[in-house]
């Protein structure tokens, strides 16, 4: 059972990984809202790296941000974070495959591999949490401006971008998860074999002790 949640959990981590990159290219961060906006001739979108405007002929032009540092600040916050998970779905990603008992890698050393797989669960856990705080943090920002009626620039909506990225965050979590319960399950089992070896260990030397004394009464 813990190497079906192992492999599970792999799964769903590579699969938020994966995610993560498909979520950064995709253009459509957020997209210019047609309520209460004066241009309905083209629309205008974004993510984190790029601004595009298409026209209601097709044609459509993208400029990259020209500076790191002209960039409102939740857009370098979520650059950061998103960065940050794909590092720690890496390493998510590493010590899982050494730390999975149904692994070659590492020998028949189920102590320290449970203990390396745990370890993967948590890189799980810390990249779901990156992205997941950079997506709402990035989607506040947008439903703010949007409802903000003192706001004089252009509105956005929430684009396809941040849906990708909160499943993402999803399965990330769900994996990470994954991983550490079936850490914590396999320990008491443990816990309690080895008590139970050691007491049988006791009873058996104290039986062979008394039976000692009273050979020689």
């Amino acid at each position: 059972m813990k190497e079906i949640i192992e492999v599970i959990a792999l799964f769903l981590g590579f699969a938020g990984w994966i995610l993560i990159f498909i979520s950064l290219q995709d253009q459509y961060w957020k997209k210019s809202s047609e309520d209460g906006s004066a241009i309905t001739t083209s629309t205008i979108y974004e993510n984190l790296w790029m601004s595009c405007a298409s026209d209601s002929t097709g044609i459509f032009n993208c400029r990259d941000f020209p500076s790191l540092f002209a960039l409102p600040g939740y857009i370098q916050a979520s650059r950061a974070l998103m960065i940050t998970s794909i590092v720690f779905g890496t390493f998510g990603l590493v010590a899982t495959l050494v730390g999975m008992k149904c692994s070659k890698i590492g020998g028949e050393k189920y102590v320290l591999k449970g203990r390396i797989a745990a370890i993967g669960g948590v890189f799980f856990l810390l990249q779901g949490i990156c992205t997941m705080i950079a997506i709402s943090w990035y989607a506040a920002t947008i439903t703010q401006q949007f409802f903000d009626q003192f706001y004089q620039g252009i509105k956005y909506e929430i684009g396809a971008g941040l849906y990708i990225g909160w499943f993402s965050a999803t399965l990330a979590i769900c994996g990470g998860t994954c991983l550490m319960c079936s850490c914590k399950v396999n320990t008491p089992n443990k816990k309690i074999r080895i008590g139970h070896v050691l007491l049988t260990v006791a009873r058996s030397e104290t039986v062979s002790s008394n039976y000692g004394k009273n050979a020689y009464i």
